[in-house]
């Protein structure tokens, strides 16, 4: 998971950044979706981006939390026909995202944008790891 979100951060020219990534159940992420955004039921990923603080340049390189729901990434994986580990990248790929500004749910442009680098990424992941397997 770690070496995963480090080479997402290196693929996107944030080599230097922090973020943090909790892995919770369907009942926690409904309670942080009630909290922090007033929306009910459990959802799959939620980002709390830190670039919109009032004080962004004390610690620049850190981006802020992702939290992402097991239950929901399982039950996701299996409609799809995706491995968890799949479904779970990409539920990781779209909260990092979400960390650096892009917004989906509100701007179209940043939903097409999104979903060309989510592919490019997942492709990049996965030529990198089938380099890795060769060698």
């Amino acid at each position: 998971m770690q070496t995963t979100a480090q080479a997402l951060l290196n693929a996107l020219d944030k080599a230097d950044a922090e973020l943090s990534l909790l892995i919770v159940d369907d009942t926690r992420i409904a309670e942080i979706n009630q909290k922090h955004l007033g929306r009910t039921g459990p959802t799959n990923v939620i980002a709390f981006p830190m670039g919109n603080q009032d004080f962004p340049e004390i610690q620049p390189e850190l981006l802020g939390d992702v939290v992402i729901s097991m239950q929901t990434a399982h039950r996701e994986a299996s409609e799809a026909e995706y491995s968890m580990e799949e479904r779970f990248t990409e539920l990781m790929i779209h909260g990092i995202l979400h960390l650096l500004g892009y917004d989906h749910e509100t701007n179209q442009e940043d939903a097409r944008q999104m979903a060309e680098k989510s592919r490019d990424l997942m492709e990049h992941l996965q030529s990198s790891l089938e380099f890795l397997l060769k060698i």
